[in-house]
């Protein structure tokens, strides 16, 4: 669609120009120029205001920036248990070891592992193929100890029924074990003696099982399935136990291998029996981990404190900023904020941590008073650096979602919304001007247009009257 406005000026320029030297004046020329000098204070303005805005977003946004990689970084750090006093098995074979997070454990465990848990497995008799029909009707699961030829079934466990229809193979009621999601999985092993159907329950003595069939009449075959304990059908290739184990001499048991709280605050992974040879399990002393954490918060907080200062000095970028002064005022607080108020040792903040905050708001590590807490109170010192409630990281994630709330005006990031929608603002009165400008300019044109014509005309009498001036001077000459 072509634009009338733009055609109408196109029609009028070309008008001027096709009336050739007429005035001598660039009527077009000094359309433009009059039109945009007519804007030029306002545009200038605008132009001024929104590299202005710009600059600010830019400050804010990569102080925002800067806060959110080190509250995630820290975040991290924190959750991967580095820093804490994590626990180690002196025979990796024996056992592997984490931390629940439920407590920090200390001291030394004696740990001997007399047996591992384990699952019930079962093979049924051989058949030629995966592919042989099996008869159709109903598989039954029934769940509890079994223990040399005798079942004793678990009632608080369910039964769970199988259909198998007509027609399935031995590979279509493993597909049919598998789908009744009963803790029990199966699949066809293709053995020396032919196909058999291997069936694998969960580990713990509870856990054991007896397959029973009840077969359709009319398609038999099923019951060459159905195992228990006194059955000739199939074999028994594991009994389902429990693991056994000894912490610090006191015998336990449990349904899995994977153990939690046997020792407080750690989950034990059993891995093979040392009987007769117990292990030790330990945990490390972490005060060079965090301390070498320390320093690199340190330094990560003087960082984003020297764009924070940069920003916010006089001529700043954020120099008149509230929240760009909150955060300030925040980060000025934070070596002397409790952030374990529960403590009852002496590490309860960051300034006992050997954060120091200097004049310019900067941030220096006191090793000495980091070391010394430590040495006073390493199980407070490790609890700081928990991923809980409370904590250092909790602290700062607190500062970094204050600074960076959209919904209060008073944040950095209340700031930055704030002044995006200025210079959104900004930039829709640049276009507006724009359009305005260029209505003036046509404006203009049209004007000039038609003082064109009339000198044009005026310049055609004039012509004419000096010509009949001359043709009456020559004829009085004559």
């Amino acid at each position: 669609m072509v634009d009338s406005t733009s055609s109408t000026s196109s029609a009028t320029s070309s008008l001027i120009s096709s009336l050739g030297a007429g005035s001598g004046i660039d009527f077009a020329g000094l359309a433009a120029s009059l039109s945009a000098a007519q804007f030029a204070a306002h545009s200038d303005q605008l132009a001024a205001k929104s590299e202005k805005l710009d600059a600010k977003i830019s400050a804010a946004s990569n102080i925002k920036s800067m806060l959110l990689n080190l509250d995630t970084s820290f975040g991290t750090l924190v959750r991967s248990g580095d820093l804490a006093r994590t626990p180690v098995v002196a025979n990796g074979a024996v056992a592997s070891a984490s931390l629940t997070g439920t407590s920090q454990p200390t001291g030394t465990f004696s740990l001997e592992v007399t047996q591992l848990a384990s699952g019930q497995r079962i093979a049924s008799n051989a058949y030629s193929a995966a592919t042989d029909t099996v008869g159709s009707g109903t598989l039954t699961l029934r769940f509890g100890a079994v223990s040399g030829g005798t079942f004793t079934e678990d009632t608080g466990h369910a039964s769970v029924d199988i259909a198998i229809a007509a027609g399935s193979t031995l590979s279509q009621v493993a597909s049919a074990i598998n789908g009744a999601n009963a803790g029990v999985t199966a699949y066809v092993a293709n053995t020396v003696s032919g196909a058999q159907l291997v069936l694998r329950g969960p580990e713990g003595e509870s856990n054991g099982f007896v397959l029973e069939a009840t077969e359709d009449a009319a398609d038999p075959g099923l019951s060459n399935l159905a195992w228990n304990p006194g059955s000739a059908n199939g074999q028994l290739l594991a009994t389902a136990q429990d693991a056994k184990y000894n912490v610090d001499g006191l015998a336990m048991t449990s349904s899995s291998n994977t153990i939690s709280e046997a020792i407080p605050g750690v989950k034990l992974t059993l891995g093979t029996t040392n009987v007769g040879a117990p292990t030790n399990v330990t945990f490390n002393d972490p005060t060079d981990v965090i301390e070498s954490a320390m320093q690199d918060f340190t330094s990560a907080l003087n960082e984003l404190m020297s764009e924070l200062n940069a920003a916010t000095a006089i001529g700043g970028d954020l120099a008149n900023d509230g929240g760009a002064r909150a955060l300030k005022r925040s980060l000025s607080q934070l070596a002397g904020t409790t952030v374990m108020p529960n403590a009852t040792g002496v590490a309860k903040t960051l300034a006992d941590l050997g954060l120091k905050t200097e004049r310019d708001g900067t941030f220096s590590l006191d090793t000495e008073r980091f070391k010394a807490t430590m040495e006073a109170d390493q199980d407070g010192v490790v609890a700081m650096f928990t991923n809980g409630i409370y904590g250092v990281y909790a602290t700062f994630d607190a500062i970094y979602r204050k600074a960076s709330s959209t919904s209060d005006p008073g944040s950095l990031g209340g700031s930055i919304s704030r002044y995006s929608k200025q210079l959104t603002e900004v930039t829709e009165d640049q276009s507006d001007l724009v359009v305005k400008q260029e209505e003036l300019r046509a404006r203009m044109v049209a004007r000039f247009a038609k003082t064109e014509t009339r000198i044009s005309s005026s310049q055609s009498t004039l012509s004419f009257l000096q010509s009949q001036i001359d043709i009456w001077n020559n004829s009085g000459n004559n």
